[in-house]
């Protein structure tokens, strides 16, 4: 779960964007990116390519790489710290008509007990003199799930996701926009390696660990309205709110705020904050009474009841190349940010000398960088 909040952030910096029918610009990405926390550390490079073929037709390729070390509290209460690397590649086609700008994008994934791939679909329309945008999106996609040390274990899980979006131009500084998202998951849901714990007095620490049980259906809604208001003085601020509810009982709200500033011709500054809170999921409990209490069990700290705060900081330096160069510019860019997990009813089980479910509540830190160099053409 960690790996999907990082690989989020950085989604999300790709995501939602246009607010108008345009092909993406010529551009080569190289990119370092670091996650550190909770016991955990991710980090490896990623490529992106992007080239229009004429003036209708863009194609990309990405290669992305996740190393990862450690383990998190969930893994050392039942397990030892393992390394592993997960390697992603991906393709994709923009092809712009009139006002019209569709978008096919293929995925795969690989790590030694896991592989997926994804489809994804998009189409974004003009109207109303490019005051309005609206985008459509379709995603698909197939999970392998597999077990280290049982080559038996076999689980397959699929996905489903439609997007809706709206942006429309209020003013000349301001811009608001509207997305829907339906999210549909079948089959192997939850996380072999995970375990659920309940008393049992004949065990030495009075508890012991069996695997979770997750319903192998799952239906999940989101919402979120954004704003955009240009200031006078070559600055932005930004703002989003996400409202988000799925069939397990989890709901859970997203605040975010963000202020841009440029300095001189060169240099912008991103200052941003961001706010997420959820309830537990209905099947969730730190702590049951006895082996297979419920049909369903879970444990997953990301089940449960928990919030997070993150800072962060964005730089970017631009500069130009001669206009008779093949190279028209190029950016330097370093985001850092820094979370805050708190959780309401995940406790720590590590903490020796602590009454059996009166130990102390989980929290941890993380920092999460991206450094990359970006060169449009």
């Amino acid at each position: 779960m960690i790996r999907l909040i990082f690989a989020s952030l950085v989604l999300s910096l790709l995501v939602w964007q246009a607010f108008a029918a345009v092909l993406p610009q010529d551009r080569s990405d190289a990119m370092y990116h670091s996650y550190q926390g909770g016991g955990m550390s991710i980090d490896g490079p990623s490529i992106l390519l992007r080239k229009k073929i004429g003036n209708y037709v863009s194609v990309s390729a990405n290669y992305y790489v996740d190393s990862i070390s450690g383990a998190s509290i969930d893994v050392l209460a039942t397990a030892s710290p393992y390394e592993e690397e997960r390697t992603e590649n991906s393709v994709g086609v923009d092809f712009l008509h009139n006002k019209t700008l569709m978008s096919l994008n293929y995925t795969t994934s690989s790590e030694n007990d896991f592989e997926a791939e994804s489809i994804h679909l998009g189409v974004s329309q003009d109207f109303f003199g490019d005051l309005t945008t609206l985008t459509l999106g379709y995603s698909k996609g197939n999970d392998e799930v597999g077990k280290t040390g049982d080559d038996n274990f076999l689980e397959l899980a699929e996905r489903q996701n439609y997007r809706l979006g709206i942006t429309q131009v209020i003013t000349k500084n301001m811009i608001l926009g509207l997305s829907v998202e339906n999210i549909s998951d079948q089959g192997y849901l939850n996380n072999p390696y995970r375990s659920v714990r309940f008393l049992d007095a004949s065990s030495a620490r009075g508890y012991r660990f069996e695997t979770e049980v997750y319903p192998n259906t799952r239906r999940s809604n989101a919402a979120a309205i954004t704003a955009n208001y240009y200031l006078p003085y070559r600055a932005s601020v930004y703002g989003e709110a996400k409202v988000f509810s799925d069939s397990w009982g989890i709901e859970a709200n997203t605040i975010k705020l963000g202020y841009i500033h440029t300095f001189g011709e060169d240099w912008i500054v991103e200052l941003r904050g961001r706010h997420y809170q959820q309830d537990k999921a209905d099947f969730y409990q730190d702590l049951y009474t006895r082996s297979a209490e419920f049909n369903f069990r879970a444990r997953d700290k990301e089940m449960s009841t928990f919030n997070n705060l993150s800072l962060g900081l964005s730089l970017t330096y631009e500069f130009q190349f001669s206009a008779a160069n093949f190279f028209k510019k190029s950016t330097i860019n370093l985001d850092l940010d820094h979370v805050n997990y708190d959780y309401d009813d995940f406790r720590n089980v590590l903490a020796v000398d602590a009454p059996i479910g009166a130990e102390p509540l989980y929290q941890f830190s993380a920092n999460i960088t991206r450094l990359y160099v970006s060169i449009f053409y």
